[in-house]
């Protein structure tokens, strides 16, 4: 085991259009830019910031590898705790988040709702079940 790798700090997801995808942090998640420049947004969460980054300026992080567009598939689902999945899915379509399932009772007591950013990172709400 390596020491010190028990807790995220900041999580980097990348965006086509910046500016949709902050607006989407902003207006929907109601978060807080704490940093930003032409290239990247950083807002905070109670627990963790989420780094917005262009795609087109994330090469130097991840290489060799490459960036993948949104339409090569879903590769993380962070997951955040709600005490009413309904009532957080009737907020989302008043703002016209892309819903795509949910909400739902899983086997496992919880009842979800998965939903995307504009530049299709998926996300999903938990709440739960008695």
């Amino acid at each position: 085991m390596i020491e010190g790798l028990n807790k995220i700090e900041v999580i980097t997801i990348f965006a086509e259009d910046l500016a949709a995808a902050r607006a989407f942090y902003e207006d929907v998640f109601g978060l807080e830019v704490v940093w930003s420049d032409e290239a990247s947004a950083v807002v905070r969460l109670e627990n963790l910031m989420i780094n917005v980054l262009r795609a087109d300026r994330a090469d130097t992080l991840i290489e060799p590898r490459a960036v993948a567009g949104a339409e090569a598939g879903v590769r993380l689902l962070p997951t955040i705790a709600v005490d009413d999945v309904d009532a957080v899915h009737e907020q989302l379509k008043e703002h016209g988040v892309t819903i795509l399932n949910g909400p739902t009772d899983r086997p496992w007591g919880r009842r979800t709702l998965a939903f995307t950013d504009p530049a299709g990172n998926v996300w999903e709400a938990a709440q739960i079940l008695a």
